[in-house]
């Protein structure tokens, strides 16, 4: 286990609660935290500079919205590619702005990429920069139509904090 998969595996409940604070009210301090959940501020400090040093924390950039920024489309990119370059296929995948994301899949599909675009030309012309990519064998798009559930983890959070959101169990 990586430092970084110890510290995750073990937040605790008063972790979890700091957190959903930090979702509610991103721009809190730490004094605020401190008061609004009982907890000295010394120990809302360190929490969160363990949070920092093991990861825990996603990038702030996840908060920008690619439609504010002028790429209103967004698509997923299903790319079969050649195992041997899958290293070289990332890192050029990594090399076009319009990528936000690239998962490893299992199954027939060796990645997923989420790209933006500007309208259909510029997302034509994108899908066709990631095919020409050596070792990209074939690609399938689909077009994200509307955002049904964002990426979250308030519900996580909530049910390690002992607020279980479903009221259901786990067992």
């Amino acid at each position: 286990m990586t430092g970084k998969e110890s510290a995750e595996a073990t937040l605790d409940a008063t972790d979890a609660r700091l957190l959903l604070e930090l979702v509610a009210n991103p721009r809190a301090t730490g004094v605020e935290l401190a008061s609004r959940l009982g907890l000295s501020r010394n120990t809302v400090q360190a929490r969160m500079s363990r949070w920092e040093a093991a990861g825990v924390l996603g990038s702030f950039e996840l908060r920008v919205e690619p439609r504010a920024l002028g790429y209103p489309l967004s698509a997923f990119v299903a790319v079969v590619l050649d195992q041997h370059r899958l290293d070289s296929v990332v890192a050029e995948l990594g090399e076009v702005p319009e990528v936000t994301e690239v998962c490893g899949l299992t199954g027939q599909t060796d990645l997923t990429v989420r790209v933006v675009a500007r309208d259909a030309d510029d997302l034509y012309r994108i899908t066709g920069r990631i095919l020409k990519i050596p070792g990209v064998e074939r690609t399938n798009m689909a077009l994200v139509m509307r955002s049904l559930v964002g990426p979250r983890t308030a519900p996580l959070l909530e049910r390690l904090a002992g607020r279980d959101p479903s009221g259901k169990s786990d067992v």
